[in-house]
């Protein structure tokens, strides 16, 4: 699916980023997913040398089709603010950065509708700084586990980057962790604005990885 200038950005963490963009990935109307650093002020982090970032997930995003109260929900309804993958550092935290006025907005009404059934969400708002792409191998995480499925869909790419940031890779990501199954996803497929032709190729191709 092509960039569209009105889709939207969110920049969340919510513990190790492997599973939340494989979670986010599987969803209708998330156009791309990237996982990295952000929310401090080290300079040029790395995994192994993040300072006082966080793990986060970058999420693109056709509002037309999924809108914030959605992603919220599903952010907050598959991690505990208070107590992320065993302990809490900066490392892992519950996170959300707004990127403007409206996000921000969205951001504070969703959390505050949810916390009437949650109870309070140590999860920090704070504004975007910057955002750093982590290192090729931890993006699309599970789906890098099926080496079957990888060697295929590099046939449709020019190089890995353009994979790894595809809409295809993301909802295979989904289907690799088991969010989201291929049947589902081949009838979401039928929808997007590809040739038919194209399309009809694409799918062959999916249906012969071998998970």
């Amino acid at each position: 699916m092509n960039e569209n200038k009105a889709d939207k950005t969110i920049t969340l963490g919510m513990g190790c980023y492997w599973s939340p963009e494989a979670l986010f990935g599987a969803v209708p109307g998330v156009v791309r997913t990237r996982v990295g650093f952000a929310g401090g002020t080290t300079a040029d982090p790395t995994y192994r040398g993040m300072g006082d970032h966080t793990e986060t997930v970058e999420l693109q995003f056709d509002a037309a089709l999924v809108s914030y109260d959605e992603l919220l929900e599903l952010f907050w309804n598959n991690h505990n603010p208070y107590n992320i993958n065993g302990y809490k550092d900066r490392q892992y935290q519950s996170l959300l950065l707004y990127r403007d006025d409206e996000q921000a907005e969205a951001f504070r009404r969703i959390k505050s509708r949810m916390e009437e059934t949650k109870g309070i969400l140590d999860t920090e708002l704070a504004p975007f700084n910057a955002f750093y792409p982590a290192e090729s191998r931890h993006q699309k995480y599970y789906l890098k586990r099926f080496p079957d499925a990888v060697e295929k869909l590099m046939s449709l790419y020019l190089s890995e980057e353009e994979l790894e940031r595809s809409t295809l890779a993301a909802r295979l990501n989904g289907v690799a962790k088991g969010f989201l199954n291929l049947e589902r996803l081949q009838n979401e497929m039928k929808g997007w604005p590809v040739a038919e032709d194209e399309l009809k190729e694409i799918l062959s191709l999916i249906r012969q990885i071998r998970w």
